[in-house]
């Protein structure tokens, strides 16, 4: 029987739900799509928001000959396989989803093809391509960042399944969708696929479905509900958020799950190392030098040493103080920069190469921080380092943790009442 996911699947741009800043009217994929010229490119995004679905829009729009290959259970031979049939075709397009779990090898059979325009690829990946695609293939490739559903996306896909269920002579009324959104955890086919298995356990030509429903069903058919293995996610997800709430137990417990369905070690490492700047930061900047080394002795390693590796880190990490004050400055700051734009540097710390720019005023007035070392401060001098207009705006607000106590202080003795510290 067909999924529900794979019936409702779009055929065209106008039909595709999301990613509006990639494929809206006037958007940069879409021009380049009614164009008729696409480049190789890389979809990076969390699973289940249409990449692939995207791709085949892409074919289907250009009318390219479209080959797929899984990056899970496909190798050199397959590709080369691939290239070679693409040869006798024109404008061959190659999707590979899980392009990340190509190795170096597999990533170089790519390559040639590529550079040659023998085929035209796409690759889907959850992970960041600049840590898991060779630089040599990534420099061919355009990157496309898209984002999560978000929740007018998820209430367009419930219409067009109550439509789809509606043209079987099967009437479904969602009175309450919060539930089917958060087992989805933004990810189309998992809510399809949560609506879905509602509705067939359910029964009946007229189907009411609320919160405590939606719950009740997907948690009593767990198993048959995560067939695809979506609770890879779900596990990693556990695993973070008990470092986050500093319980060694609940972390170690979720790292051996899975090192036991053999995740990659890779993937927990890189997990960890961004935790360590998102949800420690300051609060014990060693934190992020042991996540490093851990990321670094793994990828040394290997199973099922590195295992050793991976538990230390994470009993580490749980037990840390938390502070996310670097990350949250880092919001506050991109904030700023989407609600005023591109505000200029003011001239007395620009750069000044040339002899033009020194006569135009730039670096004037600049305060070399080392030349004022007598001070009890110690290499201050207090200057403005912010636009015109922003003067005086307080992005890092250090945590409460002893050492950003210290930092606190430290910037109250520099910068006295200017930022608030």
């Amino acid at each position: 029987m067909t999924p529900l996911a794979e019936i409702l699947r779009p055929k065209s741009l106008d039909e595709y739900i999301g990613q509006q800043h990639l494929v809206g009217q006037g958007a940069v994929l879409r021009t380049l799509i009614e164009s008729g010229q696409i480049p190789s490119m890389i979809f990076w995004g969390p699973p289940g928001i249409g990449k692939t679905t995207l791709a085949m829009i892409i074919s289907n729009t250009l009318h390219r000959p479209f080959h797929t290959l899984s990056a899970i259970s496909s190798g050199v031979k397959e590709v080369r396989d691939v290239i070679n049939k693409a040869q006798e075709e024109e404008g061959a397009i190659l999707f590979i989803d899980e392009i990340h779990r190509f190795n170096k090898a597999q990533q170089d059979s790519l390559l040639g093809a590529v550079e040659r325009g023998t085929i035209t690829l796409i690759g889907a990946t959850t992970e960041n391509p600049s840590f898991e695609v060779i630089s040599a293939l990534l420099s061919r490739c355009q990157v496309y960042v898209l984002k999560e559903f978000d929740e007018q996306d998820m209430r367009q896909l419930i219409d067009s399944a109550v439509r789809h269920y509606a043209s079987q002579g099967v009437t479904v009324e969602v009175r309450e969708a919060e539930a089917l959104m958060r087992i989805s955890g933004g990810d189309a086919r998992k809510l399809l696929g949560a609506l879905e298995l509602v509705v067939n356990r359910t029964g009946g030509t007229n189907i009411v479905i609320d919160n405590k429903k939606a719950t009740d069903v997907v948690q009593q058919n767990l198993a048959f509900y995560d067939k695809q293995g979506e609770m890879h996610y779900d596990i990693i997800s556990a695993f973070i958020k008990s470092m986050r709430g500093s319980d060694p137990n609940g972390a170690v417990y979720w790292l051996a799950r899975m090192i036991e369905s053999g995740e990659d070690p890779l993937f927990i490492a890189r997990r960890m190392l961004i935790f360590a700047s998102e949800d420690i930061g300051n609060a014990n900047p060693n934190a992020l030098l042991l996540a490093n080394a851990t990321f670094d002795a793994v990828s040394k390693i290997g199973y099922p040493e590195c295992r050793i590796n991976l538990s230390q880190c994470a009993c580490y990490l749980a037990c840390s103080a938390k502070s996310n004050a670097t990350y949250m400055a880092l919001a506050n700051a991109q904030a700023a920069v989407k609600r005023w734009g591109d505000l200029p540097v003011p001239l007395h710390i620009r750069n000044a190469p040339t002899k033009l720019m020194k006569n135009l005023g730039y670096g004037d007035g600049y305060k070399y921080a080392h030349d004022y070392t007598n001070n009890a401060l110690g290499g201050f001098a207090e200057q403005e380092y912010l636009p015109q207009g922003l003067e005086g705006t307080r992005f890092y607000e250090p945590g409460t943790t002893p050492r950003e106590q210290e930092t606190r202080n430290s910037l109250r003795q520099r910068w006295g009442g200017k930022y608030g510290y």
